[in-house]
C-alpha cells in the first residue's frame, strides 16, 4: 500500500521560509513519472484548494496568491516533489497536502503537514 508523507512543515514568521517534500513509501522504483503532482491546502473553515501543480513534463500552475512567492520542483528519479515557500503570510498558515494523480488510474494523498505563519 502506497503512502505519500509530507515533511518540512512548522511555524515560521511572517516573510519567512519553509521547504515541503513529500515521497512515497511503500513503493519502489521509477513509478510516478507519469503522475501529475501537486500541493493542496485547507485552512480552518475552508476549502481545501490547490496551491501549485506541477505535470509530467514539467509544466507548473500555481495558485494566484502562491505566483512569485512558491516554487513548486519535482524529482522523478526519486519520486518525489517539492514545494519551497518564500515571503510566507498569515493567510498561507493551513494543513498542506501532497497529491499524486494519474487520471483512471491511482490518486494519492498524503496526510498532511502544518504551516503556521505568525509572529
Amino acid at each position: 500500500q502506497v503512502q505519500l508523507v509530507e515533511s518540512g512543515g512548522g511555524l515560521v514568521q511572517p516573510g519567512g521560509s519553509l521547504r515541503l517534500s513529500c515521497a512515497p513509501h511503500g513503493a519502489s522504483g521509477n513509478i510516478f513519472g507519469p503522475y501529475f503532482m501537486a500541493w493542496y491546502r485547507q485552512a480552518p473553515g475552508n476549502q481545501r484548494e490547490l496551491v501549485a501543480g506541477i505535470s509530467t513534463d514539467g509544466t507548473t500552475n500555481y495558485v494566484d496568491s502562491a505566483k512569485g512567492r512558491f516554487t513548486i520542483s519535482r524529482d522523478n528519479a526519486k519520486n518525489t516533489v517539492s514545494l519551497q515557500m518564500n515571503s510566507l503570510k498569515p493567510e498561507d498558515t493551513a494543513v498542506y497536502y501532497c497529491r499524486f494523480t494519474r487520471r483512471g488510474i491511482s490518486d494519492y494523498w498524503g496526510q498532511g503537514t502544518q504551516v503556521t505563519v505568525s509572529s
